[in-house]
């Protein structure tokens, strides 16, 4: 079995057909079939059911589609930590971070990391705190910028500056005009706006509080409750750094507060994997002024 019959694997059960997968594969329709009975033949099992229009995986299939890309994630990893010895401070440098604050928080500290490693290029993977985790894990990206709170089994950490939550509203929304500030309670009965990742910590810290919140929208993406919020639909409650990523022109910010609301976006990594010169420098330079320990201290 040679990494080309996986890949070749992989794209016919991605595509649930020869044709498309020939086509993704940049090859006739003849020959992938071929390479498709050959790998049965090989490992003495049927790995697809046959249909008219379509090919579903057996279970032996979808076994080999898991270890499949398991093994060329490992070989690419491989191949960048090879590349990395020979290329020292240049290469490319893979990086997921969460839509909710990382293109806030990175700005000036991808600037600062780009100007003392020109030679060094970047791909960068964005998305939850728990799709990010699940790249790191996977070896698709060595470095993920998440947020507070997350599973820290496994992992290291450096934690920028703990920051507050706020809520953001419209001038309709807002009940005390001379107030830069408010309390969790004021919030009751309102109609929240919230980033779903928040959602249990929004909802148990109100509990505790003595209310249960009224989570009028619940999004996947800080710049949703940033645009609803200005729409007037209700009141949005996202991280302080997160009011970059949108326009908020017509917004009113009050910070909430209340301590158990506040979280930290923190720059992880596998502790026990193999990390590139490129990703350590990337880790030491991401948190000179904040607070460095292993996840789990």
């Amino acid at each position: 079995m040679e990494l080309r019959h996986l890949k070749y694997f992989l794209a016919i059960a991605e595509a649930g057909q020869i044709t498309a997968a020939a086509k993704k594969s940049k090859m006739a329709q003849p020959p992938l079939s071929q390479q498709l009975m050959q790998l049965e033949e090989e490992l003495g099992v049927k790995l697809v059911h046959r249909g008219p229009r379509s090919l579903h995986l057996t279970e032996a299939g979808i076994i080999l589609q898991n270890r499949a890309k398991q093994i060329l994630e490992l070989t690419d990893a491989t191949t960048r930590e090879i590349n990395d010895v020979a290329m020292g401070t240049k290469g490319t440098l893979t990086i997921g971070t969460v839509s909710s604050s990382g293109a806030a928080l990175m700005k000036d500290r991808l600037s600062e990391f780009h100007k003392n490693y020109a030679g060094v290029k970047f791909e960068i993977h964005e998305g939850n705190t728990f799709m990010i985790l699940d790249l790191l894990n996977k070896g698709i990206v060595e470095v993920g910028i998440v947020r507070t709170p997350f599973n820290t089994t496994d992992l290291g950490c450096r934690y920028a500056a703990s920051e507050p939550m706020v809520a953001v509203m419209t001038q309709e929304h807002d009940w005390k005009p001379d107030q830069k500030t408010i309390t969790l309670s004021e919030l009751k009965n309102r109609p929240l706006i919230v980033y779903r990742r928040f959602e249990q910590l929004i909802h148990d810290t109100c509990m505790k509080h003595g209310f249960e919140p009224n989570l009028f929208c619940k999004n996947d993406d800080a710049r949703t409750t940033l645009h609803w919020a200005n729409e007037g639909l209700g009141i949005g409650m996202i991280s302080q750094s997160a009011l970059s990523l949108g326009s908020n022109s017509q917004l009113i910010v009050k910070e909430i507060m209340c301590e158990e609301l506040h979280t930290r976006v923190a720059a992880v990594w596998l502790k026990d994997k193999y990390m590139s010169s490129l990703a350590s420098r990337f880790i030491e330079s991401f948190s000179q002024a904040s607070d460095e320990r292993t996840c789990d201290s």
